[in-house]
């Protein structure tokens, strides 16, 4: 049996993988919250709904199932970014459209305090 992980819809057109750890990590946090009301229960629906168990076979292939890559535009072409405690899977036209955004980012991290990178 190869590596498992959960697999969802990411915010800005991505999908993200949490290894089983860190999902366990947000689905307890989300129990934790206060009810958010009818805006936090649908965005619950969203990402929790969408969510999948993958796993990597041996030879290092994930199937992602059609749900999530209609919903990040996938093709045959994808961009896999480690970000702090998850992976994003872009399409490159996803990425390519946020590519302005985060520059923009880019230019103001110089004045976050206390970052050090």
């Amino acid at each position: 049996m190869g590596m498992r992980f959960i697999l969802t819809r990411g915010l800005d057109g991505c999908l993200n993988a949490y290894s089983l750890v860190e999902w366990n990590k947000i689905e307890k946090n989300f129990a934790e919250m206060e009810n958010g009301g009818k805006s936090m229960r649908n965005f619950e629906r969203w990402f929790f709904g969408g969510a999948v168990e993958c796993e990597i076979d041996k030879q290092g292939r994930v199937i992602i199932p059609q749900h999530l890559r209609e919903y990040a535009k996938l093709g045959k072409d994808a961009v896999v970014l480690g970000n702090r405690s998850k992976i994003e899977i872009w399409s490159r036209e996803n990425l390519n459209e946020t590519a302005s955004d985060i520059e923009e980012c880019l230019a103001a991290a110089e004045k976050i305090p206390g970052l050090k990178i």
